[in-house]
């Protein structure tokens, strides 16, 4: 074993004793628990898991073998890359979102727009809705009515009166439910279309400011 201690001259003194000591394998040089560098024909075991480096007969370094990691710095390590991971995809939905703005729309007022119209043909839905229910409910009350006439004359309601009536309240459910989610979706699209503006006045600020320091330059 060989212990370097002047690290100014360690690529002379490496080459020195690496080309005396040289035997049949390789050297190693690793760095012991004072912080010493150290050059021998094996690495300690308490030192392997440091990292070192294999020599060739002329000095150069034939391999580096990295330091091993803990389980605890491997979890590390993996929640970085994960954490990095994340963040460039979200930059890059990021630049797509901000080309794709700027390609559709060329101010605030289009966006505004084009919410409206959306929203417009969503209310319309829902107005269509909301009439067939009342349509439908005026329906259930006349079957209703004639069934209570049959009743109270006596007679027994007829299978078809009963089948109609529930199929019209089976359609008044369904009506009621696409109400339901009709306005659910009124909700999503405005809330979508509010970030596109939110968005969109955010890059007009860039560009703005951008244009300022540019004029400031010139």
């Amino acid at each position: 074993m060989f212990v370097i201690r002047k690290t100014g001259t360690l690529l002379a003194a490496t080459t020195l004793v690496v080309s005396s000591a040289w035997g049949a394998g390789y050297l190693y040089r690793y760095v012991n628990n004072e912080g010493t560098i150290v050059i021998g024909d094996n690495v300690p075991p308490q030192f392997v898991r440091r990292g070192y480096e294999e020599l060739n007969s002329d000095g150069s370094v034939n391999r580096v073998i990295k330091p091993s990691l803990s389980e605890d710095e491997k979890g590390n390590r993996s929640q970085e890359w994960i954490a990095q991971e994340l963040a460039e995809a979200e930059a890059k939905r990021l630049r797509k979102y901000d080309e794709s703005l700027l390609l559709r729309y060329s101010s605030i007022e289009d966006i505004e727009a084009a919410r409206d119209r959306g929203l417009g043909e969503l209310k319309i839905r829902i107005s269509i809705l909301r009439s067939n229910v009342r349509s439908l409910k005026h329906q259930v009350e006349n079957n209703q009515a004639r069934a209570a006439d049959i009743e109270r004359s006596g007679g027994t309601v007829s299978v078809e009166i009963v089948a109609a009536l529930d199929g019209l309240r089976g359609e008044i459910v369904e009506a009621e439910r696409g109400i339901a989610e009709r306005s659910r979706e009124m909700e999503v699209v405005n809330g979508g279309y509010q970030r596109d503006i939110d968005r969109f006045a955010l890059l007009l600020d860039k560009v703005r400011l951008r244009n300022q320091r540019s004029a400031a330059g010139n």
